[in-house]
Order: structure tokens, then sequence, then C-alpha cells
């Protein structure tokens, strides 16, 4: 089975790590958000958050959209400590049953609560019985299980 799940930390995580996550780019996916965004010059992580102000106006193909999809991904996987503890409460408790991380969906949540903590974005985590325990191994050594589309989305 799978859940239809929040990301209560994602915004204030993104908006923490915004630069970081643009200078990792590579340059022609900031040469496709500058574009996008009307900058001429060097791309600032402030324009990038302004623009997802308005997200619920943005295609899921736009450049900004890609943007967020990426860094919600690298969200899921992002841990704190030196235990290596999942950054995402939610994330830490269905990827320790054994879950991997699915499918990102784009404004599944357009409510005021669902923007406001991830800009409407949710994510599916899929239980499959046959790969819980290989999918637990894998969370133990730090490495987060996810589905080819979502481990996509990172590069």
């Amino acid at each position: 089975f799978a859940t239809l799940s929040p990301m209560p930390g994602l915004r204030a995580w993104v908006g923490r790590n915004a630069a970081g996550l643009t200078a990792s780019l590579p340059a022609r996916q900031q040469q496709a958000l500058a574009k996008e965004l009307g900058v001429t010059g060097e791309l600032a992580a402030a324009q990038l958050l302004a623009a997802l102000d308005g997200v619920t106006q943005l295609n899921e193909r736009s450049a900004v959209a890609r943007w967020l999809l990426r860094a919600a991904a690298r969200y899921l996987g992002a841990t704190q400590g030196d235990a290596g503890r999942l950054v995402d409460a939610v994330a830490r408790f269905h990827l320790g049953n054994g879950a991997r991380v699915e499918r990102l969906n784009w404004l599944a949540d357009p409510s005021p609560k669902g923007l406001k903590q991830s800009w409407g974005l949710m994510v599916n985590y899929l239980y499959d019985p046959k790969r819980l325990d290989k999918h637990r191994a894998l969370l133990a050594r730090g490495k987060v299980p996810f589905s080819s589309a979502v481990e996509t989305l990172q590069d």
C-alpha cells in the first residue's frame, strides 16, 4: 500500500538551504532558471524563493517547479547530527517502518497549511511487504530508499 503524506518542514529547510541547492545545479539548469525568472546575471536564491510564492500559478514542468521538486527529494534524504537522523519526522516514521519514497506530488495539498509547510507538495511512501526488511537495512546503512523516479530528481 502507499501513503499520501505531508512534508511539514520542507519550506523552512529549503529557506535555509536555497543558496546551496541553487549553487549545486549544473550551469544549464541555472541558466534555465534565470531565463524563466527574467534574471540577467547571477541567479540568487532569494529570487527563486520569491517565485515560489506564486507556486499555484506554476506549471509543474517549469524550471522553478523542477527546482522545487529536486529540493524536496533532497530534503527527504537530508540528515542531521552525528547519528544521521532524517530531518523530516514523517519520513523518519515511514522509512523506519520499511517504506520507500515513491513519488512527489505537485500541489497535492493546496490548502493554506499545505502551501505554508511545503508549497503544497506531498509525498507517497510505498510499503512493499517483500521489501520492508531490505529498505530498513538500506536506511540503517545511511541510504534512503528512493524509487528510480525520485532518485533521478536529485541529479
